[in-house]
């Protein structure tokens, strides 16, 4: 479990902990995330190609640009949540 974020944050028992450590790799390596991750690093290498400079830099999928980490979270100040 060492360099894992999760071991002070939620103060989990060992073996909690370890099924955790589990969970999030199996969730991490399937096919989907899989498939997502190698789309992320296609559009920052050819961004990086293109002279693009991408330091603290994320994809935001809705605007399909890079954007700061922090102008890339809660959708521009309107949150997460759909309504209806």
């Amino acid at each position: 479990m060492k360099g894992t974020p999760f071991r002070l944050k939620q103060k989990l028992s060992p073996s909690a902990a370890k099924a955790k450590a589990e969970r999030d790799l199996a969730y991490a390596n399937s096919p989907a995330r899989k498939a997502k991750r190698a789309e992320n690093q296609r559009k920052r290498r050819a961004a990086l190609k293109k002279g693009v400079n991408l330091t603290g830099k994320d994809y935001d999928h809705r605007t399909s640009s890079f954007k700061s980490v922090k102008y890339n979270r809660g959708n521009n100040g309107n949150g997460t949540k759909k309504e209806g």
